[in-house]
C-alpha cells in the first residue's frame, strides 16, 4: 500500500465485540476509494454500525467530560479567556477528525501549541485582551493555511527532519514556561503577567517573604489531590477531582478567614452558548508579524500530532497517511479561526484516553465536541467557583508530565551530539521566542546531520573467503597490496561528502605512491548526484595518468544509471564496474596490475598470487643470490 492510500478497515487490537458488519460493508466501490482522497470520512464510514457508534458514543462522552477543565487551563496557558479554551475543542476537532487520517487521535487544544501562542504574542499584546484574541486567532488561520500547503505539496517527509530529541528539548522547556507563568497564581506573588522566564525568576527572588500562604496552600493541595487521585484512583479522572477539592478548600478558607484576607481569586463565569462567528486579520501587518510564528507553531504542531497518530497506529495496526494528517490538522485550525479557536494539534492525553475508553472510528472524536457544547451549557456557570490558585496546581502537574526524563537521561548518556542539540533547544526555549527555540533546534540537528553524511565512513579492507560468495572485509589483517588499495565507502557519494571522499583517495598516493590501482567497495552506496558523478570520472582519469585505474564494486543499478546519464560512465570504463554476481572481483583487476611488480611481492594476498611468478630471493643488498 502506498503512503496516500487509504488504510484497510479493520478493528484495531484492543477491540471490543466483533467487527463491524459482514465482509461487502469492508469492500465498498472503487469510486467510493477515489473519493475517499478528498473526504476520508468515505473511506471509515463502512465501519459505522450500531455497535461502533454505541463504543464511540461512550468514548466520546468520557472525553468531553475531561476537556472542560482542560480546556479551561490550555486557554490560562495560552494568555486567552479561559472559554477560548472550550472553543478550540469544538470545531476544530471535528474537522480533524473528518479529515485526518487516523482514526483513534483527538484534536483540539494542547499544552506546547498553547505555550507558544502565549510565548509567541504576549510580547505584541496584553494577554486576554481584544487585540491579543484576534491576534491568536489569525495566528491558527496562517498555521493552518501553512499546514494545508505542506499537506497539499505532498512535504509528509518534511516532519522528519524534526528530531525527537528536538521535541524532547522543546517540550522540556515549555514545561518550565508553564510552571513559571504559574507562579503568580501558585504563591500569590504580584508578577506581571506575560512575563518573561527571566522577569519572573527576577520578580519572584526578591519577594519570596511576600508568598500569601494560604494561596499556596490551596495550589499545593490541588496538586497533592491530583498526584494521589492519579496514583490511587485510576479509573476517576485525576484533573475534576482535584479542581473540586481545591474549589472547596478554597471556599472554606474564604469562608473562615473572608476573601480579603485570604486573596484567593476565582475565575469568571464562563459564557454560555457556541462558539461565536469571529475574522481572521488578513491586513498585509499581521500577516507579516504573525507568519514566521505560523511556520514554526505549523512544523511544532505537525511533529505533534504525526507523532500521536503513529504511536496510536502502532498499537491498532492502522496505516497513517502523513500528508491527509497535514490537509486534516490545516483544515482544522482554518475552520477553527472562523469559530474562536485558537491554534490546535493532537492530543496525546485525549487521544489515549480516546482509544481506551473504546473509541472505534473518527466518530468518537465528533461526538467528544458535539457533548462538550451541551456540557458547557450547565457547566460554564460553575467557573466562578473555580480559584485559580487551584488551576495553578494542576498546570504545575500538567508542567511536570510534560518533562520526559527517560529519553533525556538516555540522550545525555548515548550521544554527545543529540546532547547539545538537546541542551540548546531547552535553553532556546526558554530565553529567546519559541519558534526561534524550534528552528534552531531544527537547523541544529540537520547541521550534525549533513556533516554525518558528509563524512561517509571510509574502510581499508581486504579479500576474505565468504560462503559461496566473495566478500571484503577490515577485520582480516592481510597486509595491503603494493599496486592495489581496496577502500569500502559507507555513505552515499552527493555534494556534501565529495571533499572528504576526494581527500581520501589522494591520500592513498601520499601514503603509498606505489598503489596506483583504486578498488572502491560499494554496496553501501545507495546514491550518488551529478557531483559524486563526476568526481569519479575526475579519479578514474586522475589515475589512468598515473599508469593505474579506478574500479567500483557491487555499485547498485541506480548510482550506476546516474553514471552513464550524467556521461560519466565514458571516464570511468563499463569494464571498471564490476557487480556483486562476479565470482572473483579480484580477476579483472589483477590483470591491470604490474607482473613485474607481482615477481618481487612476497605478500601473496590474492587467490591469483598463488599462480604468479614467485618472488626472487634476494640478499640483503637486493642482489640476486
Amino acid at each position: 500500500m502506498h503512503d496516500g492510500a487509504v488504510p484497510t478497515p479493520y478493528d484495531h487490537p484492543n477491540r471490543r465485540g466483533p467487527s463491524p458488519g459482514p465482509v461487502d460493508r469492508m469492500n465498498p466501490p472503487a469510486s467510493s476509494w477515489r473519493w475517499a482522497r478528498y473526504f476520508p470520512f468515505l473511506a471509515w464510514r463502512t465501519r459505522l454500525t450500531p455497535e461502533t457508534l454505541r463504543a464511540d458514543f461512550s468514548a466520546g462522552l468520557t472525553g468531553s467530560m475531561i476537556l472542560v477543565p482542560q480546556g479551561v487551563a490550555f486557554a490560562t496557558i495560552a494568555g486567552m479567556p479561559p472559554e477560548y479554551g472550550l472553543y478550540a475543542a469544538m470545531v476544530p476537532v471535528i474537522i480533524a477528525a473528518l479529515f485526518g487520517s487516523s482514526w483513534h487521535m483527538v484534536a483540539g487544544p494542547t499544552t506546547a501549541i498553547s505555550i507558544v501562542v502565549f510565548a509567541s504574542l504576549s510580547p505584541l499584546a496584553e494577554p486576554g485582551s481584544a487585540a491579543y484574541v484576534q491576534l491568536a486567532l489569525t495566528l491558527s488561520f496562517l498555521s493552518g493555511m501553512v499546514m494545508l500547503a505542506l499537506g497539499w505539496l505532498r512535504l509528509g517527509t518534511l516532519m522528519n527532519f524534526v528530531s525527537h530529541t528536538v521535541v524532547v528539548g522543546f517540550t522540556a522547556g515549555a514545561a518550565v514556561l508553564i510552571a513559571t507563568s504559574q507562579f503568580k497564581n501558585f504563591f500569590g506573588l504580584a508578577i506581571p503577567r506575560g512575563a518573561s522566564f527571566a522577569q519572573v525568576l527576577q520578580e519572584f527572588a526578591p519577594h519570596l517573604s511576600d508568598i500569601n500562604p494560604w494561596v499556596t496552600l490551596v495550589a499545593v493541595g490541588t496538586l497533592l489531590t491530583s498526584v494521589l487521585a492519579r496514583k490511587y484512583l485510576p479509573r476517576v479522572p485525576h484533573m475534576i477531582t482535584a479542581l473540586l477539592v481545591g474549589s472547596l478548600l478554597a471556599a472554606a478558607l474564604n469562608a473562615w478567614l473572608g476573601q480579603a484576607t485570604t486573596g484567593i481569586a476565582t475565575l469568571a463565569a464562563l459564557p454560555r452558548g457556541l462558539p461565536p462567528l469571529t475574522v481572521p486579520d488578513l491586513s498585509g501587518d499581521s500577516i507579516r508579524q504573525l507568519l514566521p510564528i505560523a511556520v514554526a507553531l505549523a512544523m511544532l504542531s505537525l511533529t505533534e500530532a504525526l507523532s500521536i497518530a503513529r504511536a496510536l497506529a502502532l498499537k491498532t495496526g492502522q496505516r497513517i497517511d502523513s500528508n491527509q494528517e497535514f490537509v486534516g490538522q490545516g483544515l482544522s485550525n482554518v475552520f477553527g479561526s472562523f469559530f474562536s479557536a485558537y491554534p490546535s494539534s493532537g492530543s496525546f492525553n485525549r487521544s489515549g484516553l480516546n482509544l481506551e475508553a473504546g473509541a472505534r472510528t473518527p466518530m468518537a472524536a465528533v461526538f467528544s465536541a458535539v457533548m462538550l457544547a451541551v456540557i458547557v451549557q450547565f457547566v460554564a456557570p460553575l467557573a466562578v467557583y473555580l480559584p485559580l490558585p487551584a488551576m495553578a496546581g494542576v498546570l504545575f502537574l500538567v508542567a511536570w508530565g510534560l518533562i520526559d526524563v527517560h529519553h533525556i537521561k538516555h540522550i545525555l548518556k548515548s550521544s554527545r551530539p543529540e546532547s547539545v542539540v538537546l541542551i540548546t533547544t531547552f535553553l532556546a526555549t526558554l530565553f529567546l521566542h519559541l519558534e526561534f527555540a524550534i528552528y534552531a533546534g531544527v537547523m541544529l540537528s540537520l547541521m550534525l546531520y549533513l556533516n554525518r553524511t558528509s563524512r561517509p565512513r571510509i574502510e581499508d579492507v581486504k579479500p576474505a573467503t565468504g560462503v559461496g560468495q566473495y566478500h571484503f572485509s577490515h577485520l582480516t589483517n592481510l597486509p595491503d597490496c603494493p599496486q592495489l588499495k581496496m577502500l569500502r565507502v559507507n555513505g552515499s557519494l552527493f555534494f556534501g561528502a565529495v571533499d572528504h571522499v576526494q581527500k581520501t583517495m589522494v591520500e592513498v598516493d601520499a601514503q603509498t605512491p606505489s598503489q596506483k590501482h583504486l578498488m572502491l567497495v560499494c554496496p553501501g552506496v545507495n546514491f550518488i548526484d551529478l557531483t559524486g558523478a563526476q568526481m569519479l570520472a575526475q579519479e578514474a582519469t586522475r589515475r589512468q595518468r598515473m599508469g593505474g585505474s579506478l574500479t567500483l564494486f557491487s555499485l547498485r543499478e541506480e548510482p550506476q544509471k546516474v553514471l552513464r546519464e550524467s556521461g560519466c560512465m565514458f571516464d570511468i570504463g563499463e569494464n571498471s564496474i564490476i557487480s556483486l554476481g562476479t565470482a572473483d572481483p579480484i580477476e579483472p583487476v589483477f590483470h591491470r596490475l604490474d607482473p613485474a611488480v607481482c615477481a618481487t611481492c612476497t605478500r601473496r594476498i590474492f587467490r591469483q598470487c598463488a599462480t604468479a611468478a614467485q618472488p626472487t630471493p634476494t640478499d640483503l643488498g637486493g642482489q640476486a643470490l
